[in-house]
């Protein structure tokens, strides 16, 4: 049975004790959801077929993390990481308090004010080659687009879209600025993957025409991607169903 690796939960501002609660409840429905096709399948199921889930917020008062018995993992985790109880499989991650790595800057992007725009600087100063750079432009390519069609966006929205979309539009312009088509396709197959969990047939049918978009059309394509389902995008690109 195929393992779901996690679910994240962010939040713009420090959440309640209902909040987590909510989170938490989504989880144990995804667990209930797991085990009913499990028995169905009449197959065995092991911890590791359930999702882990980071709920995301930028900072946390000690009441909240002590009430939910959230505990750091020095041995093994950076700070600002605290973990549940293990069959709980959930860790709240307080942005404000990661360290300032390559590896955390797109969790600190998800961050507020000061820690959001160090991270974004950290991000554009990144040699256009570094793996962080691509792996964090795919992270957020997710956040990017539903913030874009949000009709309520915030002053802090539009000042983030104004400073990742520019980056999103570079590394389109690199790939096809050197003529590497490859290079175009494995981030459309990235993309991809990220959206909807695997390529299958239907869907590396249609990643030829994506390709054949015009660079606005496909800037403008991976900014809705997340707000298209599987069957719009098919039906879009002429795939069969």
């Amino acid at each position: 049975m195929a393992t779901t690796s996690a679910l994240f939960e962010p939040y713009r501002n420090p959440v309640t004790p209902d909040e987590i609660d909510s989170c938490l409840l989504k989880l144990l429905e995804v667990k209930g959801e797991i085990k009913r096709e499990a028995n169905r399948n009449n197959t065995r199921i092991s911890m590791d077929n359930y999702p882990k889930l980071w709920i995301l917020i930028p900072t946390a008062s000690q009441k909240i993390l002590d009430g939910f018995r959230a505990i750091l993992d020095e041995e093994n985790w950076c700070s600002g990481i605290y973990f549940l109880g293990e069959y709980f499989r959930t860790a709240i991650v307080v942005i404000h308090q990661l360290p300032r790595i390559p590896e955390t800057i797109w969790l600190r992007i998800l961050g507020r004010e000061k820690v959001q725009s160090q991270a974004i600087d950290e991000l554009e100063a990144l040699p256009k080659d570094n793996p962080y750079r691509e792996n964090t432009l795919l992270l957020l390519a997710d956040l990017l687009s539903n913030i874009e069609v949000n009709p309520d966006k915030s002053p802090e929205d539009r000042e983030l879209i104004m400073r990742l979309s520019p980056l999103f539009s570079q590394r389109l312009e690199e790939a096809i600025q050197s003529g590497r088509q490859q290079g175009i396709r494995q981030m459309i197959e990235n993309l991809l993957v990220f959206r909807f969990g695997q390529l299958d047939d239907q869907l590396e049918v249609i990643i030829e025409q994506i390709m054949e978009l015009e660079k606005e059309d496909l800037n403008r394509l991976i900014l809705q991607l997340s707000n298209l389902s599987r069957d719009e995008l098919l039906a879009r690109f002429g795939g069969e169903k």
